[in-house]
């Protein structure tokens, strides 16, 4: 007699898993929703289109040109500003840092009857030596980067009155205009292009350059995941081996070089500085950075929103010129733009991490 043989036990199944997360498709709208600068592009096409409709004269060829050229003053400072705050700091000399800059350059050439070449590249040092000062004090005394480049931000205020009165015997410095290698200098600093009509400043090429490598830093390198890690957790980044303090010395020189070139275009604009100037610059350097979706505690930000919050200031400061408004305004329209942008920034940013 035959027995049926017992029915087989099912196998245990491996648990199926779901697909990996970096190569799930998102969609257009989702990644977008993650770029730090969304709430800066969104701000600058409202500020483009209101003045648009606002003044007549704003959306003339010269008068964007001017825009631009006002964007760029501010932006090629905003650019290293926002790694800077990336990477978790802050630089409250960088302002000052600017005229620091162009004092050095010409009272060196003037004084030491040098080409004017020469006093470029002293201020290139002695500029980039401020940076690693503050870098360095910061790494080796732990103290808040506010405390440190605030006692920097009164050193280079009392320097640059207290030489240029010693050496000039005024508040302003000799005009250079006249001396060797004064016109090359100008050429590379504060010339422009003519094309279709239309002035474009050097500083809009010197802006863009800095835009395109700090991107390409921060999205395509080592250093740029460095900067990120030191700006979220420098304790956690120095146990997996990020270089912390020389980051952090390094993002400090990258501030000190642009601080040269605003400083070498300062110069060779007007060929003669007050020795007085760029106080308060660096609050606008650091509310670009802001409305262009850097976070005031460090991690997260990028290089092209401090672009357009650059921009932004651009726009609303020739705006108001071109509506003819009172410019008394602009600084409200500064703080209701860095708090709109600040509030838009942290709504989007929530979404964000909703969606993902």
């Amino acid at each position: 007699m035959s027995t049926a043989a017992p029915p087989a036990e099912p196998q245990p199944t491996e648990p199926t898993e779901g697909p990996d997360e970096r190569l799930v498709h998102r969609s257009l709208a989702r990644r977008l929703m993650g770029r730090p600068e969304l709430g800066a592009v969104v701000g600058a096409i409202a500020v483009f289109l209101f003045f648009s409709f606002a003044a007549d004269t704003f959306l003339q060829a010269d008068s964007l040109s001017t825009v631009l050229y006002a964007s760029s003053t501010i932006g090629i400072m905003a650019v290293p500003v926002a790694l800077l705050m990336i990477g978790g700091e802050f630089d409250l000399s960088a302002g000052v840092m600017v005229v620091s800059s162009a004092l050095i350059s010409s009272m060196f050439s003037y004084q030491m009857t040098a080409n004017t070449w020469v006093g470029v590249g002293v201020s290139l040092l002695v500029t980039l030596a401020i940076g690693v000062f503050n870098g360095f004090l910061l790494t080796r005394t732990k103290l808040p980067s506010f405390i440190i480049t605030l006692g920097t931000f009164f050193m280079l205020t009392g320097l640059n009155l207290g030489f240029t009165k010693l050496i000039s015997g005024t508040v302003s410095t000799k005009s250079i205009a006249d001396m060797e290698g004064f016109e090359s200098a100008r050429v590379l600093f504060a010339s422009h292009l003519t094309i279709g009509g239309v002035d474009i400043q050097v500083t809009i090429l010197w802006w863009i350059a800095l835009i395109a490598l700090a991107t390409w830093i921060l999205l395509r390198t080592r250093v740029g995941n460095w900067i990120f890690a030191v700006g979220g957790n420098a304790d956690a980044a120095r146990a997996v081996g990020v270089p912390v303090t020389k980051t952090k010395i390094g993002l400090y020189m990258g501030v000190a070089f642009a601080a040269w070139i605003s400083g070498q275009h300062l110069l060779f604009s007007y060929d003669a500085i007050q020795s007085g100037d760029g106080v308060g610059n660096e609050f606008l350097y650091i509310i670009a950075a802001a409305v262009g979706g850097c976070l005031m505690t460090g991690g997260y930000g990028s290089a092209i929103g401090a672009a357009v919050g650059a921009f932004i200031f651009g726009m609303t400061s020739k705006g108001i010129v071109y509506a003819q408004w009172n410019p008394d305004w602009y600084k409200f329209f500064l703080g209701a733009m860095l708090l709109l942008a600040t509030l838009l920034n942290a709504w989007v940013r929530k979404r964000a991490e909703a969606s993902k």
